[in-house]
């Protein structure tokens, strides 16, 4: 059985290698000229239509020449994919690598020799306070500046409304390092909130938006920006700012929610960010973002994310409010440097290694066009003068289709004629004879 967004084509065995073809449309210029048919206008959206794709161009060698060319390429590529294989592994070796650096640092197996030697360092839980202490400082700095707006003096028993942060129920919770402690991100953040739904374009006329391509790999890509209108307000309290964690909330996919990128440095330009994005404004101290990030990409918190996402209409959710109450695990200020210097120096290593992957990958897929191109302009196998010609093999199977063409016809007005129904002289049904009872 075939899928309803597939297309058949049958070919003449007789005067065409399938194999031939399947692998012209491997090509460059096949996928060239079949992105130049495709309608719609999103990845999503896009259609190829049955008509449009019987217009695909295919270059045709004679019948012997299309199977020594498709023996040659196959020969050729055979060692190209088993390289590119081993490169696919590991690749994948090095993601689970990664992954258990990251595992070893959140739970404290990567410091453990390092804190067995630095017994009296301050422990987590003063770091926290502190945390707590500037988390509502600067709420009280953000009310302040809203009565200044308005031109009010702070009512009586303002602070009162100050609302303390959710604490970790650490009742079912794994026992930590000593010196560490648990929190949830709603204390490690003094402000939260979605990011804008004005619809954007892709001319740079307005505010650039940061949208879900643009968190990727725990960091923010500034490639393929999009832009809000030039109306849209661009006040330095909305704009993405040092100590920013921008968490992806909204996807199709269960493995994207929840993907965020921590704000580290200043940006190089005023950066807005899109509805589908949930922003945790974070106390912006350098060594405590460098622990986020490193928390962030690990396996905690993906399984904590995947595990409450919630789903509506092939969609995957985490709502701000499900995000604030994760627990996470808080090392101490001092084991934190330790933990961000040995994680740089290790991930440095295999950054390089995935980039080096990446070039070899791109060098294969490379090669591998220069043979189809080689193949599909007569210069992989050499010609042979006693071959049938293309074009007459063109005209046979030209004359086949049509000859099939008139017998389907003919089949069908035969067909039509018997199951027509016999009349009598005035165009009634004759009646049959009745057989005796």
């Amino acid at each position: 059985m075939m899928s309803g967004k597939m297309y058949r084509f049958r070919l003449p065995d007789d005067h065409i290698d399938s194999r031939f073809v399947e692998a012209y449309l491997q090509t460059t210029p096949a996928w060239d000229e079949i992105d130049r048919m495709k309608t719609g206008g999103s990845d999503s959206g896009l259609n190829l239509t049955h008509d449009r794709f019987r217009t695909l161009s295919v270059p045709v060698a004679p019948l012997n020449e299309q199977r020594r060319i498709v023996e040659a390429y196959e020969e050729l590529v055979s060692d190209l994919d088993a390289g590119v294989a081993a490169l696919e592994r590991v690749r994948e070796k090095l993601k689970l690598y990664r992954a258990s650096i990251l595992k070893a640092a959140v739970e404290g197996a990567l410091t453990a020799e390092w804190r067995a030697q630095h017994p009296n360092i301050e422990p987590a839980s003063e770091l926290l306070q502190r945390i707590l202490e500037e988390r509502r400082c600067r709420w009280e700095e953000k009310q302040h500046a809203k009565f200044k707006t308005k031109g009010q003096e702070p009512p009586k028993n303002w602070k009162n409304k100050y609302t303390e942060p959710a604490a970790p129920d650490t009742t079912n919770l794994l026992p930590l390092p000593e010196g560490w402690c648990w929190t949830t991100v709603d204390q490690l953040a003094w402000s939260s909130g979605y990011g804008t739904s004005q619809k954007c374009s892709g001319t740079d006329t307005g505010l650039a938006v940061l949208r879900i391509p643009n968190i990727i790999g725990g960091k923010v890509d500034l490639k393929d920006l999009k832009y809000a209108p030039p109306r849209y307000s661009d006040d330095d309290d909305e704009l993405v700012a040092i100590g920013d964690l921008l968490v992806v909330r909204t996807n199709g996919s269960r493995t994207l929610i929840g993907r965020g990128a921590v704000v580290h440095d200043t940006p190089v330009r005023p950066l807005a960010f899109a509805s589908y994005l949930i922003r945790l404004r974070l106390i912006p101290a350098p060594v405590l973002l460098k622990w986020i990030s490193i928390l962030w990409e690990s396996f905690h918190v993906r399984r904590w994310v995947e595990a409450r996402a919630a789903t509506s209409a092939g969609q995957f959710n985490i709502s701000l409010k499900v995000l604030s109450t994760i627990m996470v695990p808080l090392p101490p200020i001092t084991e934190q440097e330790v933990i961000a210097e040995n994680i740089e120096n290790q991930l440095s290593v295999i950054d390089h290694l995935e980039s080096d992957l990446e070039a070899k990958m791109k060098s294969a897929q490379a090669l591998r066009q220069s043979i189809l191109r080689h193949a599909f302009t007569g210069q992989l196998v050499p010609q042979d003068p006693n071959d049938e010609l293309a074009s007459e093999l063109l005209k046979r199977i030209a004359a086949e289709r049509a000859a099939r063409a008139r017998g389907s016809v003919a089949a069908k007005q035969e067909t039509k004629v018997s199951n027509r129904p016999q009349t009598g002289r005035r165009g009634r049904p004759k009646k049959t004879a009745k057989g005796n009872d």
